[in-house]
């Protein structure tokens, strides 16, 4: 009887460590203000129409533009195959930005902001 209890541990304690793992990888992902630039997301809109591509619109200051890496940081956002848009606009931090966007252009009032970089990633169908 008492090789039962060994046999339950040997798989429980590899399958326990894989399981840990898991959890450890999905909490420690990567986030922008991680990246050189001190970004920081500060606006988001996504369009609620599932029937089509799916458009998502970020506002992202800005800290630190002389080191600012905004392709990785573009990189970093969500984007569907399919037809689907990703629209990232970058504000200086230090400027007034906007803190709500719309669908619809332009996605902000472009008379008080001025967005210092607009990067876009696109889904392609497979």
């Amino acid at each position: 009887m008492q090789k039962k209890p060994k046999k339950i541990w040997l798989f429980a304690i590899p399958l326990i460590l894989i399981l840990g793992y898991f959890i450890y990888d999905a909490y420690s992902q990567p986030s922008i203000e991680e990246l050189p630039g001190d970004f920081k997301e500060v606006a988001f809109v996504r369009n609620e129409n599932n029937k089509g591509g799916i458009i998502r619109i970020y506002a992202v200051t800005v800290g630190n533009q002389l080191n600012a890496q905004y392709d990785q940081c573009a990189d970093m956002f969500p984007v569907n195959d399919y037809g689907s848009i990703t629209k990232i606009y970058f504000f200086d931090k230090n400027k007034p930005f906007p803190t709500s966007l719309q669908i619809d252009e332009p996605q902000y009032d472009t008379s008080k902001y001025e967005a210092i970089n607009i990067l876009s990633r696109r889904g392609f169908k497979k």
